[in-house]
């Protein structure tokens, strides 16, 4: 399917009309978690994958396919969610699993890719020169059907529960692969060792899939520093990092880029540059946040939810915090510490050399929604936990400012954030369970497309423990225009 028939690939904004995204449904390896490891895969907690997937995630992807791809669902949930079902509508490797091409999965991808013969070879050997395997392991692998082969790879563990290398947890944070501007897509350089088997097959799938093939001379990928790899450990900031949760496509001319604990300054300055040399925007913010876990990426700090509306963290808003114990005096005299300061610069691809400095998020935030999307209504500010201390911080640690827009003002969250879903409520903001929404699609009480102004609440007792939301959780591929 070329290019001129159908779009498989755009994004101009973040709250444009959700149509195709990507996503990886919890597997087996992330059962596979042990406290010893947690945090060297970058989890804070071992999960209970059973509840994460029947209770929380399901529930992601049926609202996902009400919205993106309803005929694969509609009519259809008491079937799906029946007792003798075994969950196969959600598993890859099952003929009942859902394959839809607007909610894409890619260990469905990855099996697709895998059918040639040659691709096989080269991607086995890679990941096997990765994790060092054995040549009887390689050999092993060589002798695994595509679609095996691909839930092995993805999750680590073999037919007899056998783990061969490390699981790839992350994966379900499909969003830190790669992201799409405008119409090309931009492949990602993870900043952890734990997440290296993620980028190779998103390199991997992005250049070998047919559903891709007509963007393969969009597909931009940004080197590391020559030389970089003689340079001092300490302080290395030549280093190329990139996680697609620190980048947002805001306009198409404009795009935001976090420097961060997973996103480093050589990276921002080659994408910069490379953007601009290509004509893809015309101007790039670059948000310096405090890297720190907590933050990880701009998008645990702020996402938006309309043309005017945003939610984020009130710590980096132009308000004072009132924070327990700190009367004006006392936060006056101690001044803002360093380590939380954020910087905002923005290129401009006309005067590189003549940035434009942004005081804190509200003010740019504001300029991007008045300017860029020339919105004539106030531009408001939803603030995790309602800007209450210390709901504030609790809250967006389990990711109230990490939210995915299905369209303007329709947004899905965590159902435990209590104080900001209260934030939401004070705004205008229908609050529905997705369990609810679910039933009331299928007794066709409403639709997606009446609906308006809604955050939709998704249990999230594990997910969260994985630290991080359905932003997170998606990689948008194709967006409608909002203009």
């Amino acid at each position: 399917m070329s290019r001129k028939d159908k779009k498989i690939v755009q994004v101009t904004s973040e709250v444009g009309r959700l149509r195709r995204l990507l996503v990886h449904s919890p597997d087996s390896g992330l059962g596979k978690v042990v406290p010893s490891k947690a945090q060297d895969w970058l989890f804070e907690d071992i999960v209970h994958l059973e509840t994460m997937r029947k209770k929380e995630y399901d529930h992601y992807t049926k609202i996902l396919l009400y919205f993106l791809d309803p005929e694969k669902i509609r009519g259809r949930l008491h079937q799906i969610d029946a007792p003798e079902s075994n969950r196969d509508f959600y598993k890859p490797e099952k003929k009942d699993f859902y394959k839809s091409d607007k909610v894409v999965e890619l260990e469905w991808l990855l099996a697709d890719i895998l059918e040639d013969q040659e691709i096989k070879l080269k991607l086995i050997a890679s990941v096997c020169a990765v994790e060092g395997c054995s040549y009887a392991t390689q050999n092993e692998l060589l002798a695994l059907s595509p679609v095996k082969l691909s839930k092995v790879i993805i999750s680590g563990t073999i037919e007899d529960d056998r783990l061969i290398f490390p699981p790839i947890p992350n994966f379900i944070f499909t969003r830190d692969i790669g992201i799409v501007i405008n119409e090309y897509v931009l492949l990602n350089k993870p900043a952890k060792t734990a997440r290296l088997r993620e980028a190779l097959l998103a390199k991997y799938i992005f250049f070998n899939h047919p559903l891709f093939e007509a963007y393969h001379d969009n597909i931009l990928e940004i080197p590391d520093t020559a030389h970089h790899f003689l340079l001092p450990r300490d302080g290395d900031e030549k280093k190329v990092t990139l996680e697609g949760g620190d980048v947002m496509v805001v306009h198409k001319d404009h795009l935001l880029i976090g420097i961060s604990e997973r996103t480093t300054m050589e990276a921002a300055r080659q994408v910069v540059n490379m953007l601009f040399a290509k004509n893809i925007v015309k101007k790039i913010t670059v948000i310096k946040i405090p890297r720190r876990r907590d933050y990880m990426h701009i998008d645990t700090i702020f996402t938006q939810v309309k043309r005017n509306v945003w939610v984020m963290l009130g710590a980096f808003s132009k308000k004072v915090m009132k924070h327990e114990g700190a009367d004006p005096v006392e936060r006056i005299l101690e001044g803002p510490k360093k380590e939380d300061k954020i910087k905002i610069i923005q290129f401009r691809k006309k005067d590189p050399e003549n940035p434009v400095f942004f005081d804190n998020l509200e003010e740019l935030l504001t300029d991007i929604s008045q300017n860029d999307l020339e919105c004539n209504q106030k531009v408001r500010f939803i603030y995790s936990g309602n800007n209450k201390f210390p709901f504030d911080t609790r809250e967006q640690w389990t990711d109230s400012c990490n939210l995915l827009a299905l369209k303007e003002g329709v947004v899905l969250g965590y159902d435990r954030n209590d104080k900001t879903v209260e934030a939401f409520r004070e705004a205008g903001f229908s609050v529905v369970h997705v369990k609810d929404l679910l039933d009331q699609f299928e007794k066709e009480e409403t639709t997606p497309d009446e609906l308006e102004n809604t955050l939709i609440l998704i249990p999230s007792a594990e997910l969260s423990r994985a630290r991080g939301g359905f932003h997170c959780m998606s990689m948008p591929l194709l967006r409608e225009d909002i203009d």
